[in-house]
């Protein structure tokens, strides 16, 4: 391994937790083949292709660890993923964590431009990725990288299709013998996968975690959600390679011993069916995602657990919803409208999750049926140590607040990565001596414990459930012919949580139109859901009395604008 990837975490507190338990202080993949053992039929994923039992899994797992291992691959490498969620990134995932190397999954749809600055920053050896998915070509866009990357030796690629001149095929790996595959037995504290995050930052942060973060704290995490020792039935609305979705193979599989039940491509309908096809424990997504299912089941008149469905003529229902343990959401706010109504359609506990791939994670759990709400919308929840310590510091002076006090939330426990990835700046910023988080968000704890959040110090646009940098958008906005200045805000929307909108001083009397603005960001390699979707033009930009752009008075402005132009039928927006 080049790349640096040091603990910030004391050594002895991170040892406590695997001394007391709290995490298993075994390595991911003697997890999973522990579970395997114990259940060698057990169904672990359910995908396009039918069911997958975990013995399956296990010879496909070697198969590939043992094909990646003649290729050079070893112990401490970081070997890139990029591949939908079918049962290819699971047995990626397995293969690398039984090498002792680390995974950096990043999602489908991700330009080559992050693509390229996530395998440059990390020194990854080597790259998995999909021929073809959904019109886009990731790993012959990958291998025309690989030239300018010093590091990489290998992209292989994954799926039917013609396999592009200088990659490897997947399949072909696969095929290895693995008889004569022995597991690595890398030591559970150190770096098992990489989660990136566009954060706040113009360029995507890299988080490192350890085997003990994740199966110990995130594994807490779901722990605290399965009312017995069932094993849960996990169907991941969000990507695999999100950090949300971290809690697949090593959290669901191989800690819990549970199934993944896997969509290649969120749609409504499709989440919807897989309800009823399969009808899982919990289901992990964003909030947008379930606004999206309501409103299909709405316009078609089909029923869930506990709701009734008026209105004119629909079309037949194609079946009931079964309920659910919980619908488990995070990754953008949640608010008490939609909590309230999927409670309702789905006939289960809706649980707001609080976190980020830095290291931090809150939620309210299976007390409630609808998270209770504060002034400021849907508390965080209570804090649980097993997963992740939270207090509430003063931002200047990093004191701890009594309660009550809102302060900068700060974060540190078992499931508390490593350190960010090449970014010594970033820990410098975010991380403490100590080894505490700093989140930017602004909150308080009440005398119950509960964490309400009530801002953020950072900007950051959360639409849908991905983040978006409004830093990054500017910067490549600013070279745009018509542009003059530019300021890139978040305006509230009752069905993505946020748009982001583009504030301009233009250059000349026309201002730019969103699907110029997005044209141009296209070709400069930002990805589609980082466009802006409306455009405010401007004489000049409101400054506060620091001389800096007034961020609020542009949020007003553009909010303005929208409601008028609603008001008279005009509709703005890509």
């Amino acid at each position: 391994m080049t790349v640096a990837l040091t603990d910030l975490l004391p050594a002895g507190l991170r040892r406590s937790w695997a001394v007391d338990g709290t995490c298993p202080d075994l390595d991911l993949y003697s997890l999973f083949r522990a579970r395997q053992i114990a259940d060698l039929h057990r169904t672990a994923i359910l995908d396009a292709k039918g069911k997958l039992c975990y013995t399956a899994l296990d010879r496909r797992v070697r198969g590939l660890a043992e094909g990646l291992r003649g290729l050079g691959v070893g112990a401490g490498d970081v070997v890139a993923v990029q591949l939908p969620d079918r049962r290819n990134a699971v047995i990626a995932d397995l293969a690398l964590a039984a090498l002792g190397a680390v995974a950096l999954p990043f999602p489908v749809g991700r330009g080559a431009v992050e693509a390229e600055c996530l395998l440059r920053r990390s020194e990854a050896v080597a790259v998995i990725a999909a021929v073809e998915h959904r019109g886009r070509t990731h790993a012959a866009d990958l291998a025309a990288l690989a030239s300018a990357l010093p590091a990489l030796r290998h992209v292989i690629a994954a799926g039917p299709g013609e396999v592009p001149e200088g990659t490897i095929p997947l399949r072909e790996l696969l095929r290895t013998d693995p008889a004569g595959f022995v597991a690595a037995r890398p030591h559970p504290d150190s770096a098992a996968r990489i989660l990136v995050s566009s954060g706040s930052e113009a360029e995507p942060k890299m988080v490192a975690y350890s085997h003990n973060a994740l199966a110990g704290g995130r594994g807490n995490f779901l722990a605290s959600l399965m009312p017995d020792d069932t094993p849960p039935r996990c169907l991941f609305l969000v990507p695999l390679a999100s950090a949300f979705g971290s809690n697949g193979t090593a959290v669901t599989l191989a800690r819990h011993g549970g199934t993944l039940v896997l969509l290649d491509h969120f749609t409504p309908e499709a989440a919807l069916d897989a309800m009823r096809e399969h009808s899982p424990t919990h289901v992990l997504g964003v909030p947008t995602m379930i606004r999206m299912m309501l409103e299909h089941l709405e316009g078609t008149g089909e029923a869930g657990p506990g709701r009734a469905v008026t209105g004119g003529p629909v079309p037949a229902p194609t079946g009931p919803v079964p309920a659910p343990t919980a619908l488990v959401l995070g990754g953008a706010p949640l608010d008490e409208v939609t909590a309230t109504a999927a409670a309702a359609a789905f006939g289960c506990r809706v649980v707001n999750l609080y976190g980020s791939a830095d290291g931090v994670n809150c939620h309210t759990g299976l007390e409630h049926t609808v998270p209770p709400t504060d002034r400021s919308g849907v508390v965080a929840g209570r804090p649980d140590p097993r997963v992740a310590e939270i207090v509430v510091a003063d931002p200047e002076t990093h004191e701890p607040l009594p309660d009550g006090g809102i302060g900068e939330i700060v974060s540190r426990g078992p499931m508390t990565p490593l350190c960010y990835v090449a970014s010594p700046d970033l820990d410098a910023r975010y991380r403490t001596p100590d080894g505490w988080v700093r989140t930017g968000d602004l909150g308080y704890l009440d005398e119950e414990g509960v964490l309400h959040v009530v801002g953020r110090l950072k900007d950051v646009v959360i639409r849908g459930g991905a983040n978006i940098s409004p830093a990054e958008v500017e910067r490549e906005l600013a070279g745009h012919p018509s542009v003059r200045d530019v300021v890139c805000v978040g305006v509230p929307d009752p069905l993505m949580g946020e748009r982001l909108a583009a504030c301009v001083v233009t250059r000349g009397a026309q201002a730019p139109a969103p699907a110029e603005l997005g044209a141009y960001l296209a070709v400069r390699g930002v990805d589609r859901y980082k466009h802006p979707e409306h455009v405010l033009a401007l004489d000049a930009l409101p400054l506060t009395a620091a001389g800096k752009p007034d961020r609020a008075a542009l949020r007003r402005r553009v909010l303005e604008e929208r409601d008028r132009e609603t008001a008279g039928g005009v509709t703005a927006g890509a």
